[in-house]
């Protein structure tokens, strides 16, 4: 079984009328090899509802972290997740093969926020208010990768337990993704890209303030 682990502040009944991952999963119900685990109402850091499910000892091994405003537009979702990991441990759909030092997002080298070359980058992903949003590939997937896009990450509780990787609550809502990308190389776990059909609302909130007092904190923490 996999759980479909996220967290929203809506409440229950606007979650699933109204947010994009919501009207997904609905739409995915006739597959029953998944179960929802949404934190409703949610005022709480990303890394601390994650880790509640990692560290919930259930019979559901796949767990899916993912945004609240994303359109899944894989209907073999559950299928693509099951070849994936038997691939890679962290799986993710957009991602870098490299990381370099002060990098301040999984696509971007720099603080000002650059791209980095094309030649480095892997996997896609749609972004657009509605399903089946503007694809954007930016390179080959599957592919290993270094850092891994936070808007879908899917792993096994399983191997998280073995090698003892979390999510750290000092990044709530930013640089999370690109933290326990960081951990889950330290403890030589293969991340990597795989093609999963998705739809993004949003483009993020680089730079701005908690971003930037965020970026602190990683650096502080990585020593670069």
């Amino acid at each position: 079984m996999i759980e479909i682990v996220s967290a929203t502040r809506m409440t229950k009944e606007e979650f699933w009328s109204k947010s994009a991952l919501g009207r997904s999963l609905a739409r995915l119900e006739p597959d029953d090899r998944w179960v929802p685990r949404v934190a409703f109402e949610n005022r709480r850091g990303l890394p601390e509802v994650f880790n509640e499910r990692i560290d919930l000892e259930t019979g559901h091994d796949i767990l899916v972290f993912m945004h609240d405003d994303v359109w899944l537009d894989d209907f073999f979702l559950c299928d693509h997740l099951a070849e994936a990991l038997d691939e890679f441990h962290v799986v993710g759909v957009a991602g870098n093969s490299r990381r370099v030092a002060r990098q301040p997002a999984w696509a971007f080298i720099g603080e000002r926020l650059e791209w980095d070359d094309r030649s480095n980058l892997r996997g896609g992903i749609a972004h657009g208010p509605e399903a089946f949003g503007k694809v954007e590939l930016f390179g080959p997937t599957p592919a290993e990768c270094e850092l891994l896009d936070g808007v879908f990450l899917a792993t096994r509780r399983a191997t998280l337990a073995k090698h003892g990787v979390r999510f750290d609550p000092r990044f709530a809502f930013h640089f999370y993704d690109l933290d326990f990308c960081r951990s889950a190389r330290a403890k030589d776990l293969r991340l990597g890209t795989w093609p999963i059909s998705l739809t993004h609302q949003s483009g993020g909130k680089f730079g701005a303030p908690d971003w930037r007092a965020a970026f602190a904190t990683y650096l502080e923490k990585w020593g670069d």
